[in-house]
């Protein structure tokens, strides 16, 4: 009994004392990285917040400036991180060290992808199409729906939906058919060579002004072109409004046929003479 009761106290005292050199050691290094991790924390999510309204006030992508604001966020608190483990004698050099191999292996096993990524947060800042735009892109054309991270969705003219990785858009042509607000229509008419050339001119200039949807500045040009085998090609090249691009060319080809009729001019087709040679 006695010497349980002696061993004890003497338990309890190392015991203390212990915990004494402990928290003499390590409490102010406990402090100092509970402090390091909470300003961290608060430095990071200010940081996230000041990409959001550079993001905003700059009109990007919301997707983009979400996740440029995750990626800048999580970036700063590893380096919290790193920097807490430092606090406690960890050699963060070694750590540091590992993860950039790590990241090395990860990059190159995933090139095409990181690739892809890389576009996508390019296509999503510098915005050369939208959705919405008519484009012709890596040898596709279509409606796109829309752009994410790693590939665009686009919807051809006959609402078939392709899927094209965003590696393959940025490094090739990118065809914006919605990229500005008005288009030219191209259109060549032929007439007969027996017709007369300045009344056909008359006729055609007429349909096309009076089509309210062609604009009066840049003024509509109706001009010869070329002599050709079978007619006198006129081109026809007025402005629209591109939401107005295909339903005024449709419209205008019939009109033109129909006032080119009713004027008696002739639109000529191809023709194939044969003669034939009766032997003796």
């Amino acid at each position: 009994m006695n010497e349980a009761a002696t061993a004890a106290p003497a338990f309890l005292e190392n015991a203390y004392g212990a915990l004494s050199n402990f928290a003499m050691a390590y409490g102010l290094k406990v402090v100092g990285a509970i402090l390091i991790l909470i300003i961290g924390r608060i430095i990071a999510g200010q940081i996230r917040k000041g990409v959001r309204r550079i993001g905003e006030a700059r009109e990007w992508d919301p997707s983009l400036i979400g996740f440029i604001a995750s990626l800048v966020y999580f970036v700063v608190m590893a380096f919290v991180i790193i920097a807490v483990l430092g606090s406690f004698g960890v050699q963060t050099a070694s750590l540091v060290a590992v993860l950039g191999a790590a990241s090395f292996a990860v990059g190159l096993a995933l090139q095409g992808s990181l690739a892809n990524f890389a576009a996508g947060v390019l296509i999503l800042l510098f915005r050369p199409f939208k959705v919405g735009d008519w484009v012709e892109v890596a040898g596709v054309s279509g409606s796109i729906k829309s752009i994410a991270i790693f590939s665009t969705t686009m919807a051809t003219g006959d609402n078939v939906r392709i899927e094209v990785p965003n590696g393959k858009i940025y490094g090739d042509i990118i065809k914006n058919y919605g990229g500005y607000d008005t288009r030219r229509i191209d259109m060549v008419i032929g007439i007969g060579y027996g017709d007369d050339m300045e009344k056909a001119k008359e006729v055609i200039t007429g349909v096309v002004k009076a089509d309210s949807r062609v604009l009066p500045e840049p003024a509509p040009l109706v001009a010869v072109a070329e002599l050709a085998d079978c007619s006198v090609n006129f081109v026809v090249r007025p402005w629209v409004k591109a939401a107005d691009y295909w339903g005024t060319r449709f419209e205008l080809h019939q009109r033109i046929k129909e006032a080119l009729d009713a004027n008696g001019i002739e639109i000529p087709f191809p023709q194939r003479v044969v003669t034939m040679v009766k032997e003796a």
